[in-house]
C-alpha cells in the first residue's frame, strides 16, 4: 500500500513538474503541445516544397502564430508556404522574415 501511494505521489509531482515548465513560458500544456505539432505540420509543408526544401528556414510557434525566418528561392515559393502554412488547423497568423537567395 505504502508503494502505491508513493508512486501516485511521485505521479502528480512529476505533471505539476511538467505543465510548470509550459506555465513559465506563458502556455498551458495544451497550447504548448499544439505549438510543437504545428511547428512539426509547417516543417513538413517546408520538406515537401520542391523549391524550399534545400534552404535553410527557422520555424517558431507561439500560440498559434507562426514565424519563418531563413531562406527561399523566389517570392512565389515564399508566397506558396505562406498559403499553404496558413491552412494548417490552429494556425491564427503567419509572419515571414524569409528572404530570397538567388543561387548562381
Amino acid at each position: 500500500m505504502k508503494k502505491v501511494i508513493l508512486l501516485l505521489v511521485l505521479a502528480v509531482f512529476g505533471l505539476a513538474s511538467f505543465s510548470g515548465r509550459a506555465s513559465m513560458a506563458g502556455e498551458t500544456t495544451g497550447e504548448y503541445i499544439d505549438d510543437s505539432t504545428m511547428t512539426t505540420k509547417v516543417n513538413a509543408v517546408i520538406v515537401k516544397d520542391s523549391d524550399a526544401r534545400y534552404f535553410k528556414i527557422d520555424v517558431t510557434t507561439t500560440q498559434g502564430d507562426v514565424v519563418l525566418q531563413g531562406f527561399v528561392n523566389s517570392r512565389q515559393t515564399e508566397e506558396r508556404l505562406v498559403a499553404k502554412i496558413r491552412e494548417i488547423k490552429g494556425v491564427k497568423s503567419v509572419k515571414s522574415l524569409l528572404k530570397v537567395e538567388e543561387r548562381k
